[in-house]
């Protein structure tokens, strides 16, 4: 058992901190403990009928529960993703620890900001979380354009959508206009991103479990395939373009029944995707499989707005969100959580029951909160679904959050991969 060396310094107070070594350490860290406050203060209005912090008086209390989930754990996953991966996949220097600190009071004080009502706590929302944004692009851009091949620029578009969206959410909350919209326009960049990043994540992921499996082949006698997994471009690009035209379309023309049809597209374009994850057996170990689940909720949640927008049925259209927004969105983050958090922790491969467990809540809470849309017992569904969501991120704060906090078990600073890992972003 690899034994957790806890830093004497303070959590935060010095740069020698291990939470200031890897980019994503502190953004995990604060998105899980995020997931958790922001569904345990929802589930507790729903229920018992606490207040919610005070911007939910301003911006309406279903547009603050978005807010806090879709922009302060996705922007918090999507950053620590980003300041993680990038170097990795254009093998540049790391972020370095005084500049991960920067981003992440950056995207402290947009949180703060958020919970608060008034214009000038919306003014620091915006500054925050732009500033977060921007800054990430600009250690990020250089990177991605010198690195020959430019394979990754895709994460610098979708940071500048990113920004665009946070900056349309606070105009229009300014304006006391309504805000769904942006709602569903920073549901759809994170789905895009999804796709981005777990294209590039299950190259390594499927391919060392078919590696496993044709191991234990040679072991027993047995023949050998020669399955390789190929996580091929044209349809990825496919997947993105439609995402892309149903969330502009969305944005421009809510309600509209060509939305309906360009949700059925980017949803057999996921669909379609997935026939580069048929593999065999090798599908079956947990990790593909989490990642092959995350698109089969994709899919279903744009077959439910598609649904919805054609037959003009709010429960099919608000299935299809929240299968989109638990599911899809949860169950991605905590697969990169899982993966990229813990390897590039210097921790080897998670093995423990609890992550299949874990996702397994989240799929159980997209379902169930799909259910209530439809008026099946409503009120058990959506506490069925908060205590899934609960379960699954309490999982990760016990078993992942202590690692971000402690020194890597191999002696190393910085992100890299512990020798043994090969898998991560």
């Amino acid at each position: 058992m690899l034994k957790r060396a806890i830093h004497p310094a303070p959590w935060g107070l010095s740069l020698d901190h291990p939470q200031w070594q890897c980019g994503m350490r502190p953004f995990f860290a604060a998105g899980t403990l995020l997931a958790l406050l922001g569904m345990l203060l929802w589930l507790a209005f729903l229920v018992g009928g606490l207040p919610l912090p005070a911007a939910a008086d301003r911006l309406g209390p279903f547009a603050w529960h978005g807010q806090t989930l879709l922009m302060g754990l996705g922007l918090a996953a999507v950053v620590g993703f980003v300041l993680t991966a990038v170097p990795e996949f254009t093998a540049t220097p790391g972020c370095e620890p005084r500049r991960v600190r920067a981003l992440f009071l950056c995207w402290l004080t947009g949180f703060v900001a958020s919970q608060w009502a008034g214009p000038v706590a919306l003014l620091l929302g915006a500054l925050g979380w732009t500033a977060l944004l921007l800054g990430t692009l600009a250690w990020a851009a250089p990177r991605l354009w010198r690195d020959p091949a430019r394979a990754q620029l895709a994460f610098g578009w979708a940071l500048l959508a990113l920004t665009a969206v946070v900056l349309g959410w606070h105009v229009d909350a300014w304006r006391g206009a309504p805000l769904s919209r942006w709602l569903d326009a920073l549901l759809g960049v994170q789905m895009a991103l999804m796709v981005v990043a777990l294209s590039r994540i299950s190259m390594r992921i499927v391919n060392r479990s078919l590696d496993d499996l044709h191991a234990a082949q040679r072991r027993a006698g047995l023949p050998v395939d020669d399955t390789v997994y190929l996580a091929r471009p044209p349809r990825r690009q496919l997947a993105l373009i439609t995402i892309g035209l149903f969330t502009a379309t969305q944005w421009a023309a809510p309600g509209e029944r060509v939305t309906g049809w360009l949700a059925l597209a980017a949803a057999a374009a996921l669909a379609h995707l997935l026939n580069d994850w048929h593999v065999g057996r090798a599908l079956l170990h947990r990790r593909p499989l989490m990642l092959y689940a995350v698109y089969v909720s994709m899919a279903l949640g744009y077959t439910g707005l598609g649904l919805g927008a054609l037959a003009g049925q709010a429960g099919w259209t608000s299935a299809g969100r929240h299968l989109l927004a638990v599911s899809a969105f949860g169950l991605g983050i905590l697969a990169v959580f899982a993966i990229a958090g813990r390897t590039h922790a210097g921790w080897p491969d998670e093995r423990r029951a609890w992550l299949p467990a874990a996702a397994a809540a989240l799929l159980l809470a997209g379902a169930a909160r799909a259910g209530a849309a439809f008026g099946l017992a409503p009120v058990m569904l959506l506490v069925v679904a908060a205590l899934a969501w609960l379960a699954a991120w309490g999982a990760v704060a016990v078993w992942l959050l202590p690692l971000w906090q402690a020194e890597r078990p191999d002696g190393r600073r910085g992100c890299d991969e512990p020798d043994e890992a090969g898998s991560g972003c």
